[in-house]
């Protein structure tokens, strides 16, 4: 296809404009300095466009960090800087974990993203009769501030970017933290980070909820406006599509889903007296990177385009900031096979290149022996090194957007933006994401591709290498990770001497102060804070939340 005059002057007017954008951005945070970038060899364009290659100039395109974001939210993407590696950990006791961070820190990685274990997920102190063999299983145990502050011993809080997978009692970690930081000297404004809060997620595809979502969604919200004033840097949520893709759902229903989850928080926020333009900047995403490598690019591509036009035109939002899609990534765990355990590092290596390709603004790459156990200290080294080598090595973090133009990326993009958006505004139609999951739709179509899936692999109409094609006998696995099952008694032990020492008529005082709060409509943020901050447990604090909201009770259907 040949190009006008009049053609060509525009799309060298718009990428003059976008031009602007980029300089003041590298006059901010600079521009990366690789050598097949900046030495003229083999010389890399930022971007490519139709200006270089002949092709259709798409204004769904346009230019990275503008509207509508299809190719990046930040003008210079990856050449400006490279995406977070932020590796997800959390073992045994806070001792073990703060070793692991660590290690972790000095190998490479550039954030990191806290794991905890069921009990501390739902709420419960580790001598509670529910937490009953499952205490630093999945992730760590974190009873009180005192376990916080061994989790993060010797770890500036000002330096590094934290990420914490919480969700019902998110408030409380998050309080935690923050205690921990003031301990540190680190000023609130300093604290730079991500809760994932999101917990309409959790009542159709993961579990780990405690109160109704009325109260859920006022926690929540409370969040939201207690850190626009205290933790500015902070991302208050984040709105995952990672639970409901590793349920079983399609690419197309992970967008769908999520976004309808995030509408609701949104309209929530709204609804409590926030402006949008105040919050919806701090709001981040977190997805699934899945095998199909070309359909995942072309996922991230029309999330950011998708999300964009939600906030600008569905909300009205005024701020480009609240425009931007920002998310994290994650290699897709439920992809991982217990047979024949390295096929994951190829498995994981193509998952997070589709991250990357799509445009990721950071990135959790999964461990080779995690179908099998918690991993271990040499596959995490293997996972960040596959992240590292894609950095450094692979030359698609180069260019900005370098597969856009492609006829199937393009088609797959709109094909995604269009089905999601259909969705979308039939959940809208529901009544929103809330009403969807009490009507059980939501759940319905993530179980129906989730039965789909495995009637294909058992059929072996798709197949996965290992598992239904191309098996081999196999010893019995070694040098797995086993955490000890004294982590409990000593989690126990720990608990009751704080007990203990600490100034419990406070805590009874703190408490009272928090079952207050919770009656009446006052966000109940500074009240948790002050809570942690004598070393309420998490148990005690959500205890009172529970006295006074009650416990969500999932409707069974048969």
């Amino acid at each position: 296809m040949s190009y006008s005059k009049e053609e060509l002057s525009a799309i060298q007017e718009a990428m003059d404009k976008w031009q602007v954008n980029v300089d003041r951005t590298i006059a901010k945070q600079g521009e990366r300095k690789d050598p097949f970038i900046s030495s003229g060899f083999n010389e890399i364009n930022r971007l490519y466009t139709p200006l270089d290659v002949q092709g259709e100039y798409n204004e769904k395109l346009g230019f990275p960090g503008e509207y509508p974001f299809t190719r990046g939210p930040q003008p210079t993407m990856y050449r400006g800087k490279l995406w977070t590696m932020r590796m997800y950990a959390g073992f045994s006791t806070a001792e073990e974990s703060n070793k692991r961070y660590k290690y972790l820190l000095d190998n490479g990685s550039s954030g990191l993203s806290v794991a905890f274990d069921l009990p501390t997920q739902i709420g419960y102190d580790s001598d509670h009769p529910m937490s009953e063999g499952e205490v630093g299983k999945v992730g760590v145990a974190i009873d009180s501030l005192a376990d916080m502050e061994i989790l993060f011993d010797s770890i500036p809080l000002d330096k590094v970017s934290t990420s914490m997978t919480i969700n019902a009692p998110a408030a409380v970690l998050l309080a935690m933290y923050m205690a921990v930081a003031e301990k540190q000297g680190v000023p609130f404004d300093k604290l730079r980070g991500t809760i994932q809060n999101d917990i309409l997620k959790e009542y159709s595809a993961r579990g780990t909820y405690i109160f109704p979502v009325q109260p859920s969604m006022r926690l929540i919200t409370n969040i939201f406006e207690f850190c626009s004033e205290q933790v500015p840097q902070w991302n208050t949520i984040s709105i995952s599509g990672y639970h409901i893709r590793e349920a079983g759902s399609t690419a197309v229903d992970e967008i769908a889903f999520t976004f309808a989850n995030g509408m609701a928080y949104v309209k929530a926020a709204i609804k409590a007296g926030m402006d949008v333009d105040k919050f919806a900047g701090r709001l981040s995403f977190f997805l699934n990177a899945h095998n199909d490598l070309l359909e995942e690019v072309s996922k991230f591509r029309a999330a950011r385009r998708l999300w964009g036009y939600i906030m600008k035109e569905h909300f009205k939002a005024k701020d480009p900031r609240s425009w931007m899609f920002r998310t994290h990534s994650q290699t897709a765990g439920s992809m991982l096979t217990a047979q024949q355990v390295n096929n994951n590092i190829v498995r994981v290596c193509i998952q997070a290149l589709a991250a990357v390709l799509g445009g990721t603004q950071s990135l959790h790459t999964n461990s080779r022996d995690e179908a099998l156990a918690l991993p271990s200290e040499e596959s995490v080294m293997t996972a960040l090194r596959t992240q590292q080598v894609i950095a450094y090595e692979s030359g698609v973090a180069d260019t900005i957007d370098p597969l856009a133009g492609s006829y199937y990326i393009e088609a797959m993009t709109d094909k995604i933006y269009n089905e999601a958006w259909d969705k979308i505004q039939k959940i809208e139609e529901m009544g929103g994401a809330e009403k969807a999951i009490e009507i059980g739709y939501i759940q319905s179509e993530i179980q129906k591709a989730a039965y789909q899936w495995q009637k294909d692999v058992e059929s072996g109409d798709r197949i996965i290498v290992g598992v239904n094609k191309f098996q081999v006998k196999e010893p019995e696995p070694s040098g797995l990770l086993k955490v000890d099952p004294s982590v409990q008694k000593t989690q126990i032990d720990k608990l009751n001497e704080l007990k203990s020492k600490r100034d419990n008529e406070a805590v009874a005082n703190r408490l009272e102060e928090l079952r207050q709060a919770a009656r009446g409509d006052a966000n109940i943020m500074p009240y948790i804070l002050n809570a942690v901050k004598v070393y309420a447990t998490e148990g005690e604090i959500c205890g009172v939340l529970r006295e006074e909201w009650g416990e969500y009770v999932a409707a069974v259907s048969l």
